[in-house]
């Protein structure tokens, strides 16, 4: 199995949070491979600003989840480690990345977002973010 060490953005302006649905219809969060010498929290920062468009400042660690899967490419079981950071964009400006394969982003109100996000860790991941970043700002 091959292990990914990965970081990523939970970006909220005010009260929304920053979505990006990818090429298979999956509505996720910025996030991207950390390679040799790189910092998670720059790594997060500069994911958040290639996939949307967005500067962000981060507030807090959210914390980490891991999934697996097979790369049809690779023929092996793939596992990536993300760990996660509470971001705050100053504006609601975004531009998603037609490189990066994503259909389709934006901010999103909380409630629509839990609803939206496809994977169970993710809504758990985004209202515990949610908590950290009104705790904070």
């Amino acid at each position: 199995m091959i292990v990914r060490n990965c970081a990523g953005g939970i970006v909220f302006f005010e009260d929304k949070v920053f979505l990006l649905k990818n090429e298979k219809d999956e509505w996720v969060f910025p996030k991207g491979v950390m390679h040799n010498g790189d910092l998670p929290a720059e790594v997060a920062q500069k994911r958040v600003l290639d996939e949307g468009g967005i500067i962000a400042y981060i507030v807090s660690v959210a914390g980490d989840t891991s999934y697996e899967f097979y790369s049809v490419t690779r023929q092996k079981p793939i596992c990536n480690k993300i760990t996660w950071f509470v971001m705050k964009a100053d504006s609601e400006k975004f531009n998603i990345s037609e490189k990066e394969k994503f259909q389709d982003g934006g901010f999103y109100n909380i409630e629509d977002a839990l609803n939206m996000v496809t994977y169970s860790q993710d809504k758990a991941l985004l209202n515990l973010s949610y908590k950290k970043y009104k705790e904070i700002t």
